[in-house]
């Protein structure tokens, strides 16, 4: 059994598939340095990663398959499954082999397999722009970036695939006036919006600033809890007890954002 061995970044992986098809050689297992290796693995390459490489790659596979395919691969990453490196590996060797599309193939388990996830991660990413919900903060803590702020919108999220990269961009284009933050608990990680560019940000103490996925009150501005109870009294008022269907509600909206929304608390 081969095992390649890269730095676990999408230009890592593409670095893969260049080396693989160099050397003519198709590895069993993709691992990282220091990760434990398959009892059966009796070769290793290391691959270096270049610029050069991924890049030739990646113009390539552009050239092969559509933007939507190339999206779907980007997708799949970001849901950070088990082995979804391997499969995308094995994915884009089978576009550079086959003479003719493989993108609707879905009698192949790997193109299938890339479909659905994408779907998936989709949907996450679609669930992540209708409920962030943002709350001000004024003197947040620190955190490792730069131009720092006295007053953002922070909001707080942990969904189940790794989407946040997938809507920064909407929400500077909606909220392109505030500075705003978003934070994934989950993987400690967020990106902030100082009205000019978006940067990658992590909190130098996440558990100091939230709790049970909520600002601490201290750090929430005069108003805010204010303005959350007006929120919260207004969809209340709207409801209509009636013609509550508690089964649809879970449906369209997931039961693991509730705590996350002031129009829920109580529920």
């Amino acid at each position: 059994m081969l095992a390649f061995y890269y730095d676990k970044s999408f230009e890592g992986l593409l670095c893969a598939v260049f080396d693989a098809f160099k050397l003519k050689k198709m590895p069993e297992c993709l691992l990282t340095e220091g990760q434990v290796e398959p009892l059966l693995v009796t070769e290793s390459h290391f691959v270096e990663f270049r610029n050069s490489k991924f890049e030739r790659v990646q113009t390539a596979l552009e050239k092969k398959i559509s933007t939507t395919s190339l999206n779907q691969l980007i997708y799949v990453w970001l849901s950070e499954l088990p082995e979804s490196d391997l499969i995308i590996f094995r994915y884009i060797c089978k576009v550079f082999k086959a003479k003719h599309s493989i993108e609707t193939d879905f009698a192949d388990p790997d193109v299938l397999f890339v479909r659905d996830i994408a779907k998936k991660v989709s949907r996450e990413r679609h669930y992540l722009m209708q409920f962030v919900r943002f709350t001000t903060i004024e003197n947040p803590i620190k955190y490792s970036g730069n131009n720092q702020p006295d007053k953002i919108y922070f909001s707080v999220v942990a969904p189940v695939y790794n989407a946040l990269p997938l809507v920064v961009n909407f929400f500077k284009d909606r909220f392109a006036d505030q500075q705003w933050a978003i934070y994934d608990e989950k993987r400690q990680y967020g990106y902030f919006y100082n009205l000019e560019s978006i940067e990658k940000i992590s909190l130098a103490d996440p558990d100091e600033l939230i709790v049970n996925g909520q600002v601490r009150q201290k750090y929430l501005s005069p108003n805010e809890t204010l303005f959350q109870n007006m929120w919260l009294r207004y969809c209340n008022a709207l409801t209509i007890k009636e013609r509550e269907n508690p089964k649809l509600q879970r449906r369209q909206m997931p039961k693991r954002f509730w705590h996350y929304l002031p129009e829920m608390k109580g529920k």
